[in-house]
């Protein structure tokens, strides 16, 4: 394994030249303009009324997963955006294998998602 060569992570190489401030890190998302609090919080209101109405008429599994799903929509409470993320795409989920009844609901999360800009 002599001479094997594994890197992870950044790698520079810098030949001479001047005014070299160091790496410029471009791995995150582009941040955007902070969502407007108070459309997002009337979104996700929606959202919850929506999934209210929609659970009653989904299996007990999928019930189960509203359920669980709804205490990481908000954001709130230091709910990390991976857990909020993943929380509105498992609901979206739902809404969108059981058609036309769940439409208003994944139409809402889309707002989220867009008001979050994760979409």
């Amino acid at each position: 394994m002599s001479g094997d060569s594994y890197h992870f992570g950044d790698s520079v190489t810098m030949h001479g030249g001047q005014g070299n401030t160091g790496i410029v890190k471009g791995q995150t998302a582009p941040v955007s303009a902070p969502a407007d609090n108070t459309a997002l919080r009337q979104a996700v209101e929606e959202l919850r009324q929506l999934l209210g109405e929609l659970r009653d008429q989904v299996s007990a599994v999928n019930a189960q997963t509203i359920d669980d799903s709804l205490t990481n929509i908000d954001g709130e409470a230091g709910t990390p955006p991976e857990e909020q993320h993943r929380a509105l795409m498992a609901v979206a989920g739902i809404a969108a294998t059981v058609g036309a009844v769940g439409q208003p609901a994944l139409d809402a999360v889309n707002r989220i998602l867009e008001l979050l800009g994760a979409r």
